[in-house]
């Protein structure tokens, strides 16, 4: 449908005040949902990037894509985006229908229809709804998270907005119905035009590219008899995606339960979080169903928990490190090729072993997904993952929730094992890295950047290189053969980042790694993480937690976090 009207809008311009606090973390910027609401702090935001877009591309009219996780906020978030945009001299904005856009999907658009870039409306897996969080995220012409280079000059232009423009008299678009509209705008020479469109064509289109969907549909209900599996989408953005993937055009409706799949703008008053805390009810239903595979995803759908039958947990780690080695079941790595493995810093070493056998380059870098993108665009990695239960692959410049998913069931079918049976098998080509992260969540008062500086002192000084410590637990010793503060120097355009994070390494390989993290809305969360390769196989099967005590124990001596904190126990372990 398409739809112009002859009415000419008036562009108004209203006066602001800067706000000093709009620098985006590693994830966009995220605050409470009220901050965004108030005293148009969205609207400045919002006005800051188009200043920097048209800056950018000398004026010439941009186009775009808008969507979000459906959290409280986003429909109306996106009704402002569209006012602002009009008056803004950008061309065209694809949005999502009822704003809801998978960030998987907003980066196969930008790709797909060689869009200027995209706005996601989205705080990803934290919690969501009126009392908790929203977030904007920028992304950029290759459908990737906008580097630092962008969001830096974006909070420069926040510091110093005085006006913010738009269109008032924009108002009852309808965003339910897909069709293209055209506006005409007092003081533009060409018309503003809006496309609502249905994000999960375009991602479905592209997902059947990838995968052999007839042969993902013969597991899960051929000859063999019914292959049956659990997906919960958390009351995030997926539901749509997973009821079109699996029940329409995998065919495979008797063999897949799906839980949660309705959207909600609180998330069911949950944090849409895939791990063993927040995605608990999936862990119970693997535990007590008879599923061979359960999968969850998180708010906007870039995330995923797997799980194998009886609720065995595959940690991000290894699910990286598994899906690298078998990447020969997926046909566009036949069909493309495989140029190289990249993982984040603090995630564990299993994929680098997998690297080391194919003989492919291995890339650390980071934390943050906008890391990956210049490696992919040159072609130097195809897949790549972060500990935090992303994983994902150069079809498009995000991590990608269901793309895990529809990789490990197209292993699933190649490889004729269960998920518990893959695992051990690959441990006993490559070892096992025993990996766990503690988190201590919205910590307030100043104590975790204490407990940093003291540790980043440490650095500096060498204090702790060549001192061996005795744990109480297993009287195991480890010896410090290095202590850093992680920095990065991306090898394409030679951009450097620095404190990413105190690393301490052990002569036995083991690691430690200490971060604040840049995805909260409120107070401060440290994350804590203890990495230890074993090759051992009397060892496989023990549990990471029990593994990794003596390891665990240390970290905690080191930082000395709960003297900084006041925590004795973390919120979420993995």
């Amino acid at each position: 449908m398409s739809n112009s009207e002859q009415v000419k809008h008036t562009i108004e311009t209203r006066p602001t005040k800067p706000f000093t606090d709009q620098k985006p973390g590693t994830s966009g910027l995220r605050k409470p949902t009220k901050t965004f609401i108030e005293n148009q702090y969205f609207e400045n935001f919002i006005q800051a990037y188009f200043d920097d877009l048209n800056e950018t591309n000398k004026d010439k009219q941009a186009t775009l894509v808008v969507g979000g996780d459906g959290r409280h906020f986003v429909r109306e978030g996106t009704r402002i985006i569209i006012q602002m945009a009009a008056a803004n001299n950008v061309k065209k904005l694809f949005v999502a229908r009822d704003g809801l856009m998978s960030t998987p999907s907003v980066s196969c658009v930008i790709r797909k229809r060689n869009t200027d870039g995209g706005i996601v409306l989205t705080a990803s897996h934290n919690p969501g709804g009126i009392d908790n969080d929203f977030g904007v995220k920028f992304n950029i012409s290759n459908g990737g998270p906008a580097p630092e280079a962008v969001t830096n000059s974006v909070y420069d232009k926040t510091r110093q907005l005085t006006n913010i423009r738009l269109c008032p008299t924009l108002v009852n678009i309808d965003l339910l119905t897909l069709g293209k509209h055209t506006y005409e705008i007092e003081g533009r020479s060409t018309p503003f035009e809006i496309e609502i469109i249905d994000s999960v064509d375009d991602y479905v289109q592209l997902m059947k590219s990838i995968f052999d969907f007839d042969k993902i549909h013969n597991l899960l209900v051929g000859d063999k008899g019914k292959f049956p599996i659990m997906i919960n989408a958390l009351s995030g953005v997926m539901g749509p995606y997973v009821l079109r993937i699996f029940h329409e055009e995998l065919k495979a409706k008797d063999a897949v339960t799906v839980k949660n799949c309705k959207n909600l703008e609180d998330f069911g008053g949950h944090h849409p979080d895939p791990n063993l805390t927040y995605a608990h009810e999936l862990v119970e239903d693997m535990k007590h169903g008879d599923f061979e595979f359960g999968a969850a995803f998180d708010g906007d759908g870039d995330r995923n928990m797997i799980l194998g039958k009886s609720g065995f947990f595959v940690t991000p780690c290894d699910s990286l490190a598994v899906l690298a080695a078998n990447l020969d079941c997926i046909p566009y790595f036949k069909k493309h090729g495989v140029h190289g493995y990249a993982r984040s810093m603090p995630t564990s070493g299993a994929v680098d072993r997998v690297a080391a056998k194919n003989q492919k380059s291995l890339y650390e870098v980071p934390t943050g997904w906008k890391f990956f993108g210049n490696l992919m665009d040159s072609k130097l990695i195809s897949i790549c993952g972060e500990e935090s239960f992303g994983t994902g692959s150069d079809h498009i410049r995000e991590k990608d929730g269901m793309w895990a998913v529809l990789s490990w069931l197209s292993v699933l079918a190649n490889v004729d094992r269960s998920v518990e049976k893959i695992l051990h098998a690959h441990w006993t080509t490559f070892g096992r890295n025993f990996f766990t992260r503690y988190d201590y969540e919205e910590i307030d008062g100043p104590g975790p950047f204490a407990m940093l500086k003291r540790l980043e002192g440490m650095c500096m000084a060498n204090e702790l290189l060549n001192k061996t410590f005795v744990t109480p637990y297993g009287n195991k010793e480890y010896t410090v053969t290095l202590m850093d503060d992680f920095h990065y120097t991306d090898p394409v355009d030679g951009s450097y980042t620095e404190k990413q994070g105190i690393r301490i390494v052990f002569t036995d390989g083991s690691r430690l790694v200490f971060r604040l993290s840049g995805t909260g809305a409120r107070g401060a969360t440290v994350r804590l993480y203890a990495d230890s390769y074993e090759n051992d196989p009397s060892t496989y099967t023990k549990d990471a937690q029990e593994m990794l005590r003596p390891l665990v124990s240390l970290a905690l001596e080191i930082a000395q976090l709960k003297d900084f904190t006041g925590r004795d126990k973390p919120t979420v372990i993995t």
